[in-house]
């Protein structure tokens, strides 16, 4: 069955030779191959402020960027999410996008119930990084990934979440990144 598929490329880089833009690419030609609906949001090309306190995430009037992105959020049934682990965890740049974007009102039920809104939607979550993705799985128990998971993605009604991490990335052979590459491009085919 086709999904509406929101791809969230959150690499604040925009340079194009940043790996999970290739991922993210590879990602959106097997979903639209599979018959899938694609809209990307790059973050790197976004304009929004950082969050500075309570009364702007609960009553704070986001800017039209974040507007556009709540309303491919809310068209999707699928939430693909792709970034590069950054000290240990997300980059700053999308921590403070899902603050951005998820404000009770449209994330969560606005009265103090805090009721997630987001159901019915599910999730991958691909993560690149330098270290082993076993090492980071079992030694750092993937906290960062975790935490986007359970803290953010589960709390706001988004169900299941499914991850994926790529490891070593940097010292990564060519046909090692190909077949992440294909990897992705069937992920995407089969609209998970």
């Amino acid at each position: 069955m086709p999904r509406k598929i929101a791809l969230i490329d959150a690499h604040p880089d925009p340079d194009p030779a940043r790996f999970v833009h290739a991922l993210a690419v590879a990602y959106a030609e097997g979903a639209e191959a599979g018959g899938h609906a694609v809209r990307r949001i790059d973050l790197a090309r976004l304009d929004f402020p950082l969050l500075r306190s309570p009364a702007d995430w609960k009553t704070g009037t986001p800017v039209a960027d974040i507007i556009a992105a709540q309303e491919v959020i809310a068209w999707a049934d699928h939430i693909v999410i792709l970034y590069p682990l950054w000290l240990g965890d997300m980059p700053a740049l999308l921590k403070g996008f899902l603050e951005q974007v998820a404000r009770p009102g449209y994330a969560i039920a606005a009265d103090a119930a805090m009721k997630p809104v987001l159901k019915g939607k599910s999730a991958r979550v691909v993560v690149t990084m330098g270290m082993p993705g076993l090492v980071y799985r079992i030694w750092f128990r993937a906290h960062s990934l975790l935490s986007l998971k359970r803290n953010i993605l589960e709390f706001v009604g988004i169900r299941p979440v499914r991850t994926t991490v790529f490891g070593l990335v940097e010292g990564s052979s060519a046909e090692t990144r190909a077949g992440w590459v294909a990897r992705m491009r069937a992920m995407g085919r089969r609209g998970e």
